[in-house]
């Protein structure tokens, strides 16, 4: 299946979002530290309601630790800058989907990281900054999963 890589999440809304997201979906989240909150924290315990245990849940030191447990063939990093949309890429199982904080999004570095595959943005009206990192994942992964015909999704 896909799986979601976010580096340095803040707003832990998002991050419970994300949780429920792997686990209705087989997704794995991988989450690089540091993060903008704990595990114990009410508005992620909250907007992962009772899917954190179903989920497939990985947080790593840094990135270097993600990319070596990943070890990932493709990575597409999401940017409102990126030269492809999202319904350009053609997915594949064990993509993954690397999204940056909510503040700022994805550091210049880490768009041009050599593990990056392409730079993929979400259209949006001009002078929108970004979508939310919750609502911006559902897209993509959903778009991922729709073209491998939502397997393991019951019918």
């Amino acid at each position: 299946m896909f799986r979601i890589l976010f580096h340095t999440p803040e707003i832990p809304g998002n991050t419970g979002n994300a949780i429920r997201l792997a686990a209705v979906s087989g997704a794995e989240l991988h989450l690089v530290e540091p993060l903008g909150f704990d595990f114990e924290d009410s508005k992620l315990r909250r907007a992962g309601l009772d899917y954190h245990d179903l989920a497939v849940l990985k947080v790593h030191p840094d990135l270097d630790s993600a990319w070596r447990a990943l070890t990932p063939e493709r990575v597409f990093a999401f940017t409102s800058d990126g030269e492809d949309t999202y319904t350009d890429i053609q997915y594949q199982p064990g993509d993954v989907l690397m999204f940056g904080p909510e503040s700022t999004g994805l550091s210049k570095t880490l768009k041009h990281d050599p593990h990056v595959t392409a730079r993929v943005r979400l259209p949006m009206l001009e002078s929108r900054r970004s979508l939310n990192l919750a609502n911006a994942t559902s897209i993509v992964l959903y778009e991922a999963w729709r073209q491998h015909g939502f397997a393991g999704a019951a019918s």
